[in-house]
């Protein structure tokens, strides 16, 4: 489960994986027609693991029904500068 944005306070979106390296690679490099290439959603600035598909799908939906400062709260709350966390996974300074 994972927040993508545009930039600090930018468009948000809000998706579910099973391999979050390789899903924020194909954001990250337009491979994903829709939103987030339409938009340039790309930073990942915030991601929870889940123990399985379902409980990450549930919190996604979950998740996808509040309001914007809710969600803004959220990234703040672990990731508060909006940072790419991008470069925390691949231990690259992309």
């Amino acid at each position: 489960m994972y927040i993508l944005a545009s930039k600090k306070n930018g468009t948000l979106y809000v998706g579910v994986t099973s391999n979050l390296v390789q899903r924020i690679y194909q954001h990250r490099e337009n491979l994903v027609d829709g939103f987030t290439k339409r938009y340039g959603v790309h930073d990942l600035v915030w991601y929870e693991p889940h123990e399985t598909m379902e409980s990450a799908i549930l919190k996604e939906k979950r998740l996808k029904t509040w309001e914007r400062a809710a969600k803004i709260r959220l990234i703040e709350s672990t990731n508060p500068t909006w940072q790419d966390l991008w470069p925390t996974l691949t231990d690259t300074s992309l």
